[in-house]
């Protein structure tokens, strides 16, 4: 079993490391004072670059690459910010590779090409005001009136909401009970009858939209069909790849927040010597360093055992899980150990603990990927509703 880089992937990471720290830290701090999603500018030399659908396929403007490949680019980016890095992310692990894997070809020839260029961004719409854990609870609903296929429902905490130019959208599609009845259908931005509320502001997560989604009437075409009803089990395969971007995020976040502090430590000055000649600093470094790197282990595994298809719920759960709670307790540290620095704006630590918080709650909060995790070792799901 080889841990280390081949010169291939090697090569990769250093061309869009150079790239991200010459070209986007500007841009990064321009996104954090205005709260605004990089431009279509920025998207399209992100297309130009091959960084958009790294791992798509390349009939469909994709890179053709792994998984590995993908998270390796999506890294370098978003140790700059996760608001520059959310159009890969959402390129390369979001419901664009659901569209890969489980679209009709017209759905794939009118998106996947326009996502690798950076024209479009789809992004996921799942959760309502009364259901977010509770997934199968959603009201969201498509009936057949006199022959024509009608969407109506309300939609809330889909990051990208009333920025990005498509959705996946999860719904009902018939009267069966529970799960059976859920898929999930493709609606552009600008259909008649789609309609945004009022954007959020969270705490971190600057420049990532959010906000309510209306949909009243809505039609639908049978090639917008993206899964049938009883296709919620393909729908959160495709959503274990997901978390898998997300927990690259949390890691990204972390390794960026971690090599600013140590830097910092072997530089600050107390009682006339470096802080890292503190013993408790030491351990304090030492133990962020473990976190990081069984972080970063967790996630390769999950992605190259799922090779390219779909990763296992209990690996990409394990991942998940993992880096959510280590991201918030690496920036936390780093926080501490630079003081008052590390609380002011003028320093990227407060933003970096600001963003971490955020991933343990986007795409399955932890204690629901704790379930997965327990689920997936006794091989039941649970009911909780019991």
């Amino acid at each position: 079993m080889d841990f280390t880089l081949n010169e291939e992937q090697r090569a990769l990471q250093d061309s869009v490391r150079q790239f991200a720290q010459r070209e986007l830290p500007e841009i990064a701090r321009q996104i954090e004072e205005t709260d605004e999603p990089p431009s279509l500018e920025l998207r399209r030399r992100f297309g130009e670059l091959g960084y958009l659908g790294v791992n798509l396929p390349a009939e469909y403007g994709g890179g053709g690459l792994s998984h590995f490949d993908a998270v390796l680019v999506l890294e370098e980016i978003a140790k700059i910010s996760i608001a520059v890095a959310f159009p890969i992310f959402e390129s390369c692990f979001g419901p664009s590779l659901a569209i890969a894997h489980f679209g009709n070809e017209a759905m794939k020839q009118r998106v996947l090409p326009r996502v690798c260029t950076g024209d479009m961004i789809v992004a996921v719409s799942m959760s309502e005001p009364d259901a977010g854990s509770a997934l199968t609870d959603l009201k969201t609903q498509i009936r057949n009136e006199n022959g024509k296929l009608l969407l109506n429902g309300t939609k809330r905490w889909s990051s990208g909401a009333g920025h990005s130019e498509a959705y996946v959208v999860y719904c009902r599609m018939d009267d069966s009970h529970g799960a059976k009845a859920i898929g999930a259908v493709l609606v552009e931005k600008g259909s008649e009858g789609f309609s945004f509320g009022k954007r959020d502001h969270h705490m971190g997560f600057r420049g990532v939209y959010s906000a309510d989604m209306y949909f009243d009437n809505v039609t639908i075409n049978e090639e917008d069909i993206l899964v049938p009803a009883g296709g919620f089990g393909k729908l959160m395969d495709a959503f274990d790849l997901e978390r898998c971007g997300n927990t690259t995020m949390s890691l990204a976040t972390a390794q960026s927040a971690f090599d600013y502090v140590l830097a910092y430590v072997q530089e600050r000055q107390q009682f006339g010597k470096p802080l890292i000649d503190f013993q408790g600093v030491q351990i304090q470094i030492a133990e962020m360093k473990m976190k990081l790197e069984a972080a970063r282990l967790l996630l390769y595994r999950a992605v190259i055992n799922a090779e390219s298809g779909l990763p296992s719920i209990a690996e990409s759960s394990v991942a998940k899980c993992f880096a959510n709670e280590t991201v918030r307790e690496v920036t936390g540290k780093a926080m501490q150990l630079m003081g008052g620095y590390g609380y002011s704006k003028e320093y990227p630590v407060e933003q970096k603990l600001r963003d971490a918080w955020g991933w343990g709650i986007a795409g399955g909060a932890i204690d629901i990927q704790k379930v997965n995790i327990a689920a997936a070792l006794v091989g039941r799901r649970f009911n909780q509703r019991a």
